[in-house]
């Protein structure tokens, strides 16, 4: 899809809007009242401040020209912004690199104190529990979730956990099939709607795995399957998709599970890192 070459979000919506059910004439108004603020809302979000269904948001988009709710908010943001707020949503074209440096620092710390302000510390310590107790771990996400499913999987691997992290949907979803109520998996999703990511979730729930859910939106489909939820921070543009600041922002929220797994498995953990740390001394000069 090359966005550069279609019409924008908010004139595809006008040009719709008369030939709108009244319902989804409300969807239009609001949108088109709130663009800067529903571009960070999940189906579920938007639905609930419409005062609608789901299935009305998404009928809307088809009918006002979209594929989906996705790419509606794609062109939404298109709209919304220049070229380098596509990188980030903070930095002006003005920006000297000082400011710039000090910008970007900035974010990256809001997202982990907006992170902890959300996080539910109930949901964190049941987290830690059903993987101390789990027979294998496995790590679902895609894209940039896919790398910090990555970097989750290394930690654990080095303190002597059975860990696996896929970001191919196939693999997810075979795997997923094959798991069992000794095993527990952790769904990566900032908007919390990757479709790959939530349907390998129920696949592994149905096989009887326990579901632990990491988005930035409480919300949204994810959430309906997760057995535990833990948000992440930070508001991200549909165009910035991948951020740093939401990777901090999760990868904050695993170091938290990790720290507090390591700790229950204190003798284990001093022992695995040991023997891990040993099998790659000689990779080093």
């Amino acid at each position: 899809m090359n966005i550069q070459n279609n019409k924008g979000g908010i004139p595809r919506i006008r040009a719709a809007y008369k030939s709108l059910p009244p319902s989804e004439k409300k969807v239009a108004d609001y949108v088109l009242e709130n663009p800067e603020t529903i571009i960070y809302f999940s189906v579920s979000e938007l639905a609930n401040k419409v005062e609608v269904s789901d299935s009305t948001i998404i009928r809307f988009c088809k009918n006002v020209g979209f594929n989906g709710y996705q790419e509606f908010k794609l062109f939404v943001a298109q709209d919304l912004v220049v070229p380098i707020e596509n990188i980030n949503e903070d930095i002006q074209l003005d920006d000297d690199l000082e400011t710039i440096s000090q910008k970007i620092a900035y974010s990256n710390k809001k997202a982990i104190e907006e992170t902890m302000s959300m996080l539910n510390l109930a949901e964190l310590k049941k987290a830690i529990d059903v993987i101390v107790k789990a027979r294998k771990i496995e790590f679902y996400g895609v894209g940039a979730s896919g790398i910090t499913g990555f970097d989750a999987k290394y930690k654990f691997l080095r303190i002597g956990k059975i860990v696996d992290s896929y970001s191919d949907a196939h693999l997810q979803a075979m795997s997923a099939a094959t798991l069992s109520t000794d095993d527990v998996v952790v769904g990566i999703s900032h908007s919390g709607s990757t479709k790959d990511v939530v349907d390998s979730c129920q696949i592994a729930k149905k096989a009887g795995a326990t579901v632990i859910c990491i988005t930035g939106h409480n919300r949204s489909p994810i959430t309906q399957v997760a057995d535990i939820k833990l948000l992440s921070a930070t508001k991200e543009r549909p165009l910035a998709s991948g951020a740093l600041r939401s990777k901090i922002a999760q990868l904050h929220v695993l170091d938290l599970i990790f720290t507090g797994v390591a700790i229950q498995m204190k003798d284990q953990m001093i022992e695995y890192t040991e023997k891990t740390a040993k099998a790659v001394i000689d990779k080093l000069y």
